[in-house]
């Protein structure tokens, strides 16, 4: 998989985090909808899973990259990127009642930013290691500061310990799940990469919802509205943009831009839709403060990279150096 230059994948980047805000509004509204906010998660990677079955059949290009995962045989570790996209989506789904979208929305940041630190310090992403600097910290804590300040005047749910260390462990599997999906992609192709990354997760999301009882009783009342099926269209660009940024940008601030596009994404469905808010102020700082964070976490990048050049993943999947 060709790297983009830094400039274009932060493009792309933005672009997935509002693919993001827009994904979650509509798979909320439809589990709301259909009886069982699970149900919207179901659908989403459901979606999300024929996609990439349907382009694997006609893309000629797919099926190489995964004959070519077949060929280089990375480690069986390095597939199971899937599981952090499944978790944050049923962990969204049960703990947003509970906390309130605000604190969630912190939490989860909170604990991808960290998340994003520990997995570029450890080198799991295929652009390398990167060192822990004062620029890199401080753009994290700018990026929770301004999830913070976006989510002002939004009410707050139960603030239970548990439930919040359990959103913050969710931004953490994203973290790790931008990481291993970017090995697979950077190993063959971002579609093989995607392909994985479904085929792992849906599993996951329908065995939930079998689970805690999302199929039982009468059968759901499906919306015919159809843009609320489009959950797994959304997640397909989610993923791309992922793999995109994870190869330029490194797991810290890809986080931090797809942060960035989820609240301008936000910030356009309050403006746009009917019975919207309208327009913010605190999101769009929120916005801002946190493309500044983009910026503050990469300074010093150059340097990085040539450090982490030293560290970049072997062929067998192991760091090197």
């Amino acid at each position: 998989m060709r790297r983009l230059p830094a400039g274009v994948a932060l493009g792309v980047v933005l672009l997935g985090g509002t693919a993001s805000a827009a994904q979650g509004a509509v798979n909320a509204a439809l589990g709301e909808r259909a009886g069982s906010p699970v149900l919207g998660a179901v659908v989403n990677n459901l979606g999300g899973t024929l996609l990439v079955l349907a382009a694997l059949a006609v893309l000629p290009s797919m099926r190489a990259g995964l004959a070519v995962l077949r060929r280089t045989r990375p480690p069986w570790w390095t597939y199971l990127g899937g599981l952090g996209g499944a978790a944050i989506v049923v962990i969204a789904t049960y703990a947003v009642p509970v906390l309130g979208v605000a604190v969630f929305t912190i939490a989860q940041v909170a604990g991808g930013s960290l998340g994003g630190l520990a997995v570029d310090r450890a080198g799991l992403a295929p652009i390398g290691r990167f060192p822990l600097t004062g620029p890199r910290v401080v753009g994290a804590l700018l990026g929770v500061g301004a999830v913070g300040l976006a989510q002002v005047g939004r009410p707050l749910g139960d603030l239970a310990p548990g439930v919040v260390l359990l959103a913050a462990g969710g931004g953490l599997a994203v973290a790790v799940q931008t990481a291993l999906n970017g090995r697979l992609a950077a190993a063959s192709t971002a579609a093989a990469g995607t392909l994985v990354n479904f085929l792992v997760s849906t599993p996951v999301v329908l065995g939930v919802a079998l689970a805690v009882g999302g199929f039982a009783g009468p059968p759901p009342a499906w919306p015919p509205t159809w843009y609320l099926y489009t959950g797994g269209l959304l997640g397909l660009g989610i993923v791309v943009s992922l793999l995109v940024g994870v190869r330029a940008l490194g797991v810290l601030r890809t986080g931090l831009a797809l942060v960035a596009g989820q609240l301008t994404g936000a910030l356009l469905l309050d403006v746009l839709l009917p019975g919207g808010t309208g327009l913010r102020l605190p999101v769009l700082l929120g916005a801002l403060l946190t493309l500044v964070a983009v910026l503050v976490s990469g300074r010093g990048a150059r340097r990085a990279v040539r450090v982490a050049s030293a560290t970049r993943p072997a062929d067998d999947g192991r760091l090197v150096g």
